[in-house]
Parts: C-alpha cells; sequence; structure tokens
C-alpha cells in the first residue's frame, strides 16, 4: 500500500535516524528535522521519514559529502529543485542495521534557503490547521486510490496535483506568519 494510516512510531524512526546521522556529522554546525508528512501527528503517509540536514554558511558542503559517503550515502545533486541537495543510500557491501532499514530520505539544505524554510511552514501548518490536514490526507489517498498502489505513478501523480495544494498551503502559512503580532518592546 503507498498511503498507511499515521503511525507513532515515524517519530522514533526519525530519532534513531538522526542519532546516527549526528554521530557521522560529528562537531559540524547542522541540525536535522524530521519533515514531509510522517512528521504531522494524525496525518497518514508513505512510511517513508524524510529528513533535512540543515546546515550552517560556515560548513564546507564537501566536507558533508564526504562524511555521509563513509556512511555509504550518495550524493544525487538537487533532483531539479534549487536549495536542497539528495543523498541517497549507496550500492553498499556492508549494510547498516538502522540506516537501510528505515525506509528514509535525505535532503541537504542551507539554513536560511527557501527549501527549509517552505517545509518548515507546510509542515507547521498542517500541524497547527486540522481541515488543511484532512483535506491533504483525503487528497493523498485519492492519488494512491488512482495510482492503483503504483508507487512510481503515486508519485507522478502527486507532482501534477498536489503540487498546487501544497503551494496553497505555504502561502497562507506564510500569510498567517506575517500577520502574526510581533513582540516588539513599545
Amino acid at each position: 500500500m503507498v498511503i498507511e494510516s499515521y503511525r507513532e512510531s515515524w517519530i522514533a524512526d526519525f530519532n534513531a535516524l538522526q542519532a546516527v546521522l549526528e554521530e557521522a556529522l560529528a562537531l559540524l554546525p547542522i541540525t536535522f528535522e524530521h519533515i514531509g508528512s510522517t512528521s504531522v501527528p494524525g496525518l497518514a503517509a508513505k512510511p517513508l521519514i524524510d529528513i533535512d540536514l540543515i546546515f550552517d554558511q560556515r560548513v564546507a558542503f564537501t566536507e558533508i559529502k564526504s562524511r555521509l559517503a563513509l556512511v555509504g550515502y550518495r550524493h544525487v545533486g538537487n533532483q531539479g529543485i534549487s536549495g536542497r541537495e539528495v543523498f541517497k543510500r549507496g550500492q553498499t557491501i556492508d549494510m547498516h542495521s538502522l540506516l537501510d532499514s528505515i525506509p528514509h530520505h535525505l535532503y541537504g539544505c542551507r539554513e536560511g534557503s527557501s527549501e527549509v524554510h517552505k517545509h518548515r511552514l507546510f509542515r507547521d501548518y498542517l500541524i497547527a490547521h486540522e481541515e488543511a490536514r484532512i483535506h491533504y490526507q483525503q487528497l493523498k489517498y485519492a492519488l494512491a486510490q488512482e495510482a492503483n498502489q503504483d508507487r512510481k505513478r503515486y508519485a507522478q501523480l502527486k507532482e501534477q496535483k498536489a503540487t498546487v495544494f501544497i503551494d496553497g498551503i505555504v502561502e497562507m502559512a506564510r500569510n498567517e506568519q506575517m500577520q502574526a503580532p510581533t513582540n516588539r518592546p513599545r
């Protein structure tokens, strides 16, 4: 099945992956964020953990690439999305008991990039707005049904049909953020 009901174990999966990645990238000024549908409590999703590896301007991207290569990741470029670098598990002889057992996507993004901002806005809006979360879930189920549970077809349909919804949510989140009162001293 392409889409599964929400599982609380997705949080533990993210935390486990984060611990291994933090060890691999020890002492670098980086953070990790659980993004995507598995990061939204109550939202049905593909059982695939999306992770943003967010790195400081002081970090050389080549250092991140070389350290991740040591634990079996290969850099495959931005795959058409500026500001987001994609890492995939390599075809290594030595399997990693955790990294190869939890399906995940790993994205490298510089702190302050538009992609990081977009990922946070979308996730946080769905967490805060139940009606948007329900609508998105219904859309995902409809796309999975139309794709006849074929993962590749689902990804194509999502790109074609869900992008407008996602962009709309991000825009609403930006507007909401801009309208939020600030705590400025008077």
